[in-house]
């Protein structure tokens, strides 16, 4: 396995995911690849070799085997670690094209020097919907493999004896299978982690859904507000003219009465 290769892409899932999402990336890689890699293989490296029945005729255990166990547990989650995780390549993808988008948009110069993405990794618009259309394929996928083990293993666990009489086994022989109760353990601690990381994509998923409905709310509210301010005119003044400080009313003249005709005319302000 390339170390490298596999901790830049880490480092991106991590990147772009929300604090849930971190959350669900760590409870994988840790408790579900890395024990899948440093322990479980281990415990079923032997379990065809010893699984053991009590009969010598040729192709009876082969059977047996093929009948009770159609599908080793580490191939079904080895192919379920794969489909779990391709969903958080696809949103690194999607950010790597807008970057690369971005780059190109400014080397042409269009807009006036108009970024197409300010912030391409922010979760808006397409990047939204493929983001949260990984949280549901991943809910779905583990969804779906925890279904697929009910039905192999009958309540996710391995009897210590089975009974098999097809053919070519001569009669009902008991069959027994390596190291029962180690499996069970496994079985059982990656099924509820296969649980814990179902509930956190879907609370990821709830979680972004109500924050992209706070958003709408707040930016219609916001318009709102906008379409309801009032004039700048104050109420009561319409109509009214305002002057400088330095500003005089005119004056008009008014012509002597006749009981005083030699007086000078007074002078009149004017509104």
């Amino acid at each position: 396995m390339n170390w490298d290769l596999f901790e830049g892409l880490l480092s991106g899932v991590n990147k772009y995911s929300t604090a849930f999402g971190r959350i669900w990336l760590s409870l994988v890689f840790i408790f579900r690849l890395l024990v899948y890699v440093v322990a479980a293989e281990r415990v079923w490296s032997d379990d065809h070799k010893d699984f053991d029945c009590n009969t010598r005729q040729p192709g009876c255990t082969n059977v047996c085997f093929d009948h009770f166990f159609p599908v080793s547990h580490i191939r079904l989650w080895a192919l379920q670690l794969i489909l779990v995780t391709c969903p958080s390549l696809l949103v690194i993808m999607h950010v790597a094209y807008r970057e690369a988008k971005e780059q190109r948009h400014r080397a042409a110069g269009g807009d006036d020097g108009r970024c197409l993405y300010p912030n391409p990794g922010k979760k808006h618009g397409g990047l939204w919907w493929t983001y949260m259309l990984s949280l549901v394929f991943k809910a779905g996928v583990d969804m779906v493999f925890l279904y697929i083990f009910y039905h192999l293993y009958r309540n996710y666990t391995l009897p210590r004896l089975v009974k098999c009489e097809l053919s070519p086994c001569p009669n009902m022989v008991d069959c027994f299978i390596s190291r029962p109760t180690e499996k069970n353990i496994f079985t059982l601690f990656m099924v509820v982690t296969t649980c814990i990381c179902i509930l956190l994509s879907l609370i990821e998923a709830t979680y972004l859904i109500g924050k992209r409905c706070r958003e709408r709310v707040l930016a219609g509210s916001r318009d709102s507000q906008d379409c309801s301010l009032p004039s700048s005119e104050p109420v009561g003044m319409e109509g009214q003219v305002f002057h400088g400080v330095d500003y005089k009313p005119p004056t008009a003249s008014i012509p002597p009465t006749a009981s005083s005709p030699d007086a000078p005319p007074e002078e009149e302000t004017l509104p």
